[in-house]
Formats: C-alpha cells, structure tokens, sequence
C-alpha cells in the first residue's frame, strides 16, 4: 500500500493511502490509540485557539482529541452522537455529509448537553477537516443550542481546507489525485 509521510506537532508518522472512489485516494489519519499524537496535538491547538467555555467534537474520530484538549484546558467537552440515544431528552439535531462515510448521517446532542453549550464560547474541534460539512453540522447544533462558535480547529486541514481563513489546524494533508 503507497503511504504519505506525516510531520505534525513535532511527530512523524506514515499514513496509509485508501481510495474514496476511482479518482480519488486520502490519507488515513486515525488518531485512535495514538497518546503521543493526541496529547501533543492538543497541547499545540490550544496555544493557537481563543479563550472558550466549553468544547465541541462530533462521534467518533474527533472524542479523543476534544477529550485531551478539555483535560489540559480544565475546560468541559460535549460530544455530538451519531444516534439518538434513550437517555437524551428533546434531542437537537443536524445533517451531515462526510467525504469518509457514504450517505447522510446526523449528530445529535440532549438537552443535558445544550445546556452546557447555551449562553457558552464553543471550541469545535475535530481530527482532520476536508469538507466542512462535520463543521457546519456541529455549528448548526451550537446555533440551536443557542451557543456561540468562537473557533473551529482541527489537528489537519485536508485539500481545499487548507486555504481557509476560518479555521485553525497544525498542517495542511494533501489529496491525492489518480
């Protein structure tokens, strides 16, 4: 398998390429199970962010760096979840589309969880942004939650993403064209 050649937050690492459909290959970026990556990249987006309140991660990949991040910060982190679950009360939801899942999904916070949100900066963060499509799901579910997005941040910036003014990342991932 052809790999890509990572340097980020003083860290280097191998990245597998898979395909996204006939044209297109990306990066596999899994920050699952790395510590090392985790707590270093946490530690350096939180030296480039604006004071917040209170951290938003969608399910699944961004839960590991939101939680290092609350942890060094001391701040509270939410996580928005792919279903309904039984314990969430008046659920707020919103749509997305990610260039690594097929198909709509929705993420969805209680209202236990809006209330930590309400009247709150919110920080959203996840692993890689490449669409923006996970970040414009989890500023709507802010909006709704009636919170303000102070910043949006991710360890990397795939594509196009990179050439945003609107977010906050550690290095920039190419794609990789057939």
């Amino acid at each position: 398998m052809e790999k890509y050649t990572l340097k980020v937050a003083g860290l280097t690492r191998e990245l597998t390429l898979y395909p996204v459909n006939d044209k297109l290959d990306i990066a596999a970026f899994i920050m699952f199970s790395d510590v090392e990556m985790t707590v270093e990249s946490a530690k350096l987006l939180l030296s480039k962010v604006p004071e917040f309140d209170v951290i938003l991660t969608s399910e699944a990949k961004g839960i590991p760096l939101a939680y290092e991040m609350a942890r060094q910060s001391g701040k509270t982190y939410v996580v928005a979840r792919k279903s309904i679950k039984v314990y969430m009360k008046d659920p707020v939801s919103a749509c997305v589309n990610s260039i690594t899942t097929k198909g709509e999904q929705h993420i969805h916070i209680g209202d236990e969880k809006v209330q930590l949100i309400k009247g709150k900066k919110v920080l959203i963060v996840d692993d890689v942004i490449s669409t923006g499509e996970s970040l414009t799901a989890m500023e709507e579910l802010v909006k709704k939650a009636g919170g303000e997005v102070c910043c949006r941040c991710a360890v990397l910036a795939e594509g196009d993403a990179a050439d945003r003014n609107d977010i906050v990342f550690l290095e920039k991932l190419p794609l990789f064209f057939k």
